[in-house]
């Protein structure tokens, strides 16, 4: 993203993130790893549909560390804020 923004430019990210705080993390994981993917087969009937889904967000960098690797990437001002209890979370920053 650094690359295609004009310097000065603003980014915004909102992703997925998985809740630190027990016992919401565990009731959110249970959830997310078995409830809504059996719902999105059942509703779609498709026999991966939302299997991915899961799998890519316990993959992505927790917020700290994608705020670390966004100031990598020569952005500054980076600041995040989890959303929902942590489900989500907001990143910001400026491209320099």
């Amino acid at each position: 993203m650094a690359r295609v923004l004009k310097p000065g430019a603003r980014l915004v990210i909102l992703e997925f993130t998985t809740p630190g705080w027990q016992p919401f993390r565990g009731l959110y994981l249970f959830y997310f790893l078995r409830v809504l993917p059996l719902l999105g087969r059942m509703i779609s009937r498709h026999g991966s549909a939302y299997s991915y889904l899961p799998e890519s967000v316990l993959h992505f960098p927790e917020p700290p560390e994608l705020a670390r690797r966004m100031e990598a990437a020569g952005f500054s001002g980076v600041e995040w804020r989890t959303l929902t209890g942590g489900i989500a979370a907001l990143h910001w920053g400026v491209r320099g």
